[in-house]
């Protein structure tokens, strides 16, 4: 598994080993967001698989990501209109998949506090339903999207991100016989992603803004890029074994540094904290660190599972041990040894194009 925020694909594709998706079927749930758009490129460019299925609910966005991506020139995309809220559309949707990538989930704070249920159906039902459909049709590796607000949720979406990860988790009791194994990816916040503050930052400096509004001047947040986030799912799928979490290390940065190393001319304004929102956002807590274990070769994290109702193997991982972490240990946004500077974030920002 790779810790690098900005590893190169020729990186990436070294700790992904002999594993290939050529020949396989994979189907991302939430496939025409920004991860799934991410995730889409990266598998046409490096394997040919037999199918690659973009389940989503928005017509209009599937209409779009067509012209991008047109089955005329990739005969394996399937473009699938579906609700993860249906169960029956899953099932028909996940025949003969090999692999599946949840990503779909409702992910505004704000949205998901005025419309707790909304959330609910699909972050939690959801998931379920992913699990039923995923069983029913034996495909052989589930590897689930989570965040770093699952952890001691303040907030609906935290919380029912939480409640995700349980629910994949468990699954492989439910798997019995059967081949079907599931693990999770839980990561920070996704630079460029839709809703992220980078895109509204440049939003606001596109609109003339005089100024950029800063929530506290202390806050921090782990980062990851969209590349470096697909890198990842992919290193995780090829080397889980079920029940797994996994923890990338990536670094941190501070809110008005992310401010002033895209606008240096603009004064902050500090709005403060908004409700539902954490001065600093956490990976990895106390409570798991008895679970945990460190990859020597990457530095990346697994968190194994503490309820063993079945009997979870060691994780694969090639070309490095894994080392429990110290007792008491904590992966903190504000105490992390990996900081993202003005002149780095300055020099991605220049290389890559949201």
């Amino acid at each position: 598994m790779g810790r690098d925020v900005n590893q190169s694909e020729e990186t990436a594709n070294d700790e992904l080993g002999n594993w290939s998706l050529n020949g396989k079927t994979i189907l991302i749930t939430g496939g025409t967001g920004s991860f799934g758009k991410a995730m889409v490129a990266t598998i046409c460019k490096r394997w040919k698989p037999r199918r690659l299925v973009i389940f989503s609910r928005d017509e209009m966005k599937q209409y779009e990501m067509e012209q991008l991506y047109p089955v005329v020139r990739y005969p394996f995309l399937r473009y699938f209109i579906g609700d993860v809220r249906s169960l029956e559309r899953l099932e028909m949707a996940m025949q003969d998949v090999d692999y599946v990538i949840h990503a779909a989930a409702l992910k505004h704070v704000p949205i998901a506090e005025y419309n707790p249920f909304e959330c609910i159906q699909t972050n939690i039902i959801g998931a379920q339903n992913v699990v039923q459909a995923a069983l029913h049709a034996k495909v052989k590796r589930v590897v689930a999207l989570s965040t770093d607000k699952a952890v001691s949720p303040i907030n609906l979406y935290g919380a029912s991100k939480l409640a995700a990860e349980k629910v994949f988790v468990a699954a492989n009791n439910l798997a019995g016989k059967l081949p079907t194994r599931f693990s999770i990816v839980r990561y920070g916040n996704v630079l460029g992603s839709r809703g992220s503050v980078l895109p509204f930052f440049r939003r606001l400096i596109a609109e003339g803004a005089d100024h950029l509004p800063v929530t506290d001047p202390r806050m921090t947040r782990f980062w990851i890029t969209l590349p470096g986030g697909v890198a990842f799912v992919l290193q995780a799928m090829a080397h889980m074994t079920g029940g797994e979490i996994y923890v990338p290390r990536i670094p941190s940065m501070r809110i008005p540094d992310l401010a002033r190393a895209m606008a240096p001319d603009l004064p902050i304004k500090v709005v403060g904290i908004r409700p539902g929102e954490k001065l600093h956002e956490v990976l990895i807590t106390d409570s798991e660190a008895p679970h945990t274990f460190r990859v020597e070769s990457t530095g990346d994290y697994v968190i194994m599972p503490s309820f063993k109702g079945w009997t979870p193997a060691k994780p694969e991982v090639e070309g490095g041990a894994l080392q429990p972490v110290p007792e008491g240990f904590c992966y903190t946004s504000d105490q992390n040894d990996q900081w993202l500077d003005e002149p780095g974030l300055q020099r991605f920002l220049a290389e890559e194009q949201f």
